[in-house]
């Protein structure tokens, strides 16, 4: 479905076929429960209570745009159901940091500190990353606060924020296929990611739905 929804837009699926041995075999990630990221779809059947990021990335008139969101199936428990609120909102805190002039670092120090004061922790080997004519580029941006993680945001600087947040621990491990990343306690994690671009006066989403709402729930991207 994601396929041909893409190549209806007049697009291409940029997961399909990405990377080198193995490439990333199908056209979306979908990561449930405690699977971090890089999920490869296959046919088990979702539950109720279940927890799904979907990972969307479409090649489209020369760029790419990057964007992901999580929902619950069905009806979860509350400790899940805090989870993905506490991670849309740090990364409505990530993207408010956007600002031209400060350093990247600002946006992990609003992440971690909003995920960590809930009880919650950040994934540290998964990073925003610049996108554009390519998929993956410099800057790296990290969800967790480093000093040296210093570059200066310019206005034109196009790139994602794409916290994730864990219940337990933010250590991770990856199954035998090569790409899903798994907690190392098997406890649940939560995702949301916008591409954006820095302006003079903070950050303007490239990914937000065409009226203007926040991908996962219709929420005001804006808080």
């Amino acid at each position: 479905l994601c396929h041909q929804l893409c190549i209806d837009a007049g697009g291409y699926p940029s997961p399909l076929g990405y990377g080198i041995d193995p490439i990333f075999p199908k056209s979306v990630c979908t990561s449930v429960n405690e699977v971090i990221c890089h999920g490869i779809p296959d046919s088990r059947a979702l539950r109720d209570g279940d927890i799904v990021n979907l990972d969307v990335t479409l090649f489209r008139e020369g760029v790419h745009g990057d964007t992901n969101a999580t929902w619950v199936v069905g009806t979860a428990d509350p400790e899940s159901v805090r989870l993905i609120e506490v991670t849309k909102q740090a990364t409505l805190k990530g993207i408010m940091a956007v600002r031209a002039g400060r350093p990247i670092s600002d946006i992990g120090r609003a992440i971690q500190t909003h995920a960590e004061a809930a009880g919650f922790s950040v994934v540290r080997d998964f990073v925003g990353h610049g996108v554009g004519k390519e998929f993956h580029t410099p800057p790296e941006v990290l969800h967790y606060y480093r000093r040296e993680n210093n570059t200066i945001m310019e206005p034109g600087m196009t790139f994602t924020i794409e916290p994730m947040i864990a219940v337990g621990a933010f250590q991770q491990r990856v199954w035998s296929d090569g790409w899903t990343a798994v907690t190392v306690d098997g406890k649940r994690t939560a995702q949301f990611e916008h591409t954006m671009v820095v302006t003079d006066n903070g950050a303007e989403l490239l990914t937000l739905h065409p009226d203007g709402q926040w991908s996962g729930d219709g929420g005001d991207p804006r808080g």
